[in-house]
């Protein structure tokens, strides 16, 4: 499989798509417990996109947990 097929398969399923989203912002808040430096020094522009993600992950980490939770139990049990 190339990439860009899994890309592109990711932008139009929905659940891909939240898959993606919720890997990400789990991954930035992961990085910046650990190394804030890493991502508090790109704030703005296309790196400040994984600055905001942290930033969700942090604040809202129960809503998150939730929603990895559901993920995982429609990954596992649903498909």
């Amino acid at each position: 499989m190339s990439f860009s097929f899994i890309l592109q398969s990711a932008i139009f399923n929905f659940q891909s798509l939240l898959t993606v989203i919720l890997l990400l912002i789990c991954t930035c808040a992961y990085i910046r417990a650990l190394a804030p430096s890493l991502l508090d020094k790109n704030k703005t522009g296309l790196l400040g996109i994984f600055w905001k993600c942290a930033r969700i992950g942090e604040r809202k980490s129960p809503w998150v947990a939730c929603c990895c939770v559901i993920m995982a139990f429609s990954i596992l049990f649903l498909q």
